[in-house]
């Protein structure tokens, strides 16, 4: 009779996840995986033909983590960009490993950062929109001038150098915005 299988495709992704999340996607390999997961190498292998394919399977679930975060983020502010400002930075200051996986890194496994950044729910697109609603004569080009400041600030708070509050990040998005129209 064969052995039942313990360890799952999902055991094996949490741990993933959890090792990235608290160590960065560098230190996710086979040996330190399968310690992570309580296994051998082999379940590993058994579920993914390599580590890259697993590599791939990861960074679609830290997307879905992005998403929830962002859809669960506070809505508060009516200015366009503000709230998906509010939320990315947060996540960067929450998530830095995560954040570096997602937005600052060369292999996004064919996605660009604004597939990543619409998600699901359409979040840039949502924004954009919102933009044109409000006046912007064009919100393509106000989501680049924004987005700049935005990705820059959450960059600055994971080498410690962004150390404002929400108010204070409120006040210089809204500020941004008006400043770009």
């Amino acid at each position: 009779m064969a052995r039942k299988e313990t360890i799952t495709k999902t055991d094996i992704l949490n741990a993933a996840f959890e090792m990235t999340s608290e160590e960065g996607f560098d230190s996710v390999t086979a040996r330190t995986l399968a310690a992570k997961a309580g296994c051998s190498t082999q379940p590993i292998f058994r579920i993914y033909k390599n580590m890259e394919e697993l590599g791939k399977e990861l960074f679609e679930h830290v997307i879905g983590f992005f998403n929830t975060y962002y859809e669960n983020y506070p809505k508060k502010n009516d200015t366009p960009f503000v709230n998906l400002g509010l939320a990315y930075i947060s996540f960067a200051q929450k998530n830095p490993k995560l954040f570096r996986l997602l937005f600052d890194s060369e292999n996004r496994h064919g996605k660009s950062l604004y597939d990543i950044l619409n998600g699901t729910d359409g979040a840039v697109v949502k924004e954009i929109n919102s933009a044109k609603q409000n006046g912007c004569s064009n919100p393509s080009i106000m989501f680049m001038k924004m987005w700049i400041f935005i990705h820059g600030a959450a960059c600055m708070s994971l080498t410690g150098d962004y150390d404002l509050s929400e108010e204070e990040t409120v006040s210089l998005l809204e500020e941004s915005y008006k400043s770009f129209l």
